[in-house]
């Protein structure tokens, strides 16, 4: 099949191929989930198979992404014991993200498949991430260091993913790969000069180290402007974040559901506060997406207007 064949198709269903992203991206989001579980606790990701926490094998028709869930009502169906709506969240989410994808990278029916499948890996990554730092307070080398060499790599091998479409494929690969190259660099340096002022400024670390090889990894896949964009877009995301969290506390008295796990130099839980360590993972995450998906082309067109001014 070759691509005016997608255009066709794509113009005469136009719901064919975004839903076809959206079970993909489900069925990756509870591959995602295993990975959320696993790897912080270093354990394979390939065995064993899904299982239930009584130990019993979870059957294939259990085990449907969403739908699954739904059906069972939230339990097991060998112990009845509870699974959380974390596991069909991510699911869902993965899928939504895997549908913008798709409608933003092939508009039209135009499909540039290693396109596509460079962002569904990248939004994949900031998925895992996200929940794990939420759940550890840590970001595995796999989605800082990994992801950013692996940015680099595929930068070179899909021109496209920072905006190279010339007929001369060497001169467009080198280009993005030097692109991607300048993203991570800058991405990891400047959130590494904020974290060593923070820190001489509050004399405490203000920012871990999985941060900075996180933004680096963004910058692999979104350019120097991605990178910068997602520290301080990620810094509004999380004052935004905080702000919902601290109104809903003083509403209601309790501890708001969407409020970030918080502690004290010394690991101790404590409340969402001044002086609190949160996990910025997170709010990088969602910014390093809304580049992606949303302003890349605008961000980008102001910069060039700023670098016009000098």
């Amino acid at each position: 099949m070759n691509l005016a064949s997608f255009a066709e198709i794509a113009a005469a269903f136009p719901w064919f191929f975004p839903g076809v992203a959206f079970v993909i991206g489900a069925c990756i989001g509870s591959f995602l989930n295993v990975v959320i579980y696993r790897v912080p606790q270093e354990e394979s990701i390939v065995t064993p198979g899904s299982h239930c926490g009584c130990g019993q094998p979870i059957k294939f028709y259990d085990n449907l992404p969403i739908l699954s869930w739904l059906a069972l009502r939230g339990r097991a169906r060998c112990c009845g014991r509870p699974f959380s709506v974390r596991y069909p969240f991510v699911e869902l989410l993965t899928g939504l993200l895997f549908v913008a994808c798709w409608l933003r990278l092939s508009p039209g029916g135009t499909f540039s498949p290693g396109l596509v499948v460079c962002g569904w890996i990248f939004l994949s990554c900031l998925v895992a991430a996200t929940f794990i730092d939420l759940d550890h307070m840590i970001i595995p080398d796999v989605f800082t260091l990994g992801l950013g060499v692996f940015g680099v790599l595929l930068s070179f091998a899909v021109p496209a993913l920072h905006g190279q479409h010339t007929d001369f494929f060497i001169g467009d690969s080198l280009r993005s790969g030097v692109a991607s190259l300048l993203g991570l660099l800058v991405g990891s340096g400047l959130v590494l000069w904020i974290a060593l002022l923070a820190e001489a400024a509050l004399k405490k670390e203000a920012m871990g180290f999985g941060d900075v090889k996180f933004v680096g990894a963004i910058g692999a896949f979104c350019g120097w402007q991605g990178a910068v964009f997602a520290v301080f877009g990620g810094a509004c995301v999380g004052t935004v974040w905080f702000a919902v969290a601290w109104i809903w506390e003083k509403i209601s008295g309790k501890a708001a559901p969407v409020a970030p796990p918080s502690e004290n130099p010394e690991g101790e839980p404590v409340a969402l506060g001044f002086g609190a360590h949160v996990p910025f993972g997170p709010m990088l995450a969602i910014a390093a997406a809304l580049y992606f998906l949303i302003f890349r082309d605008g961000v980008g067109a102001w910069f060039a207007d700023v670098a016009v001014l000098f």
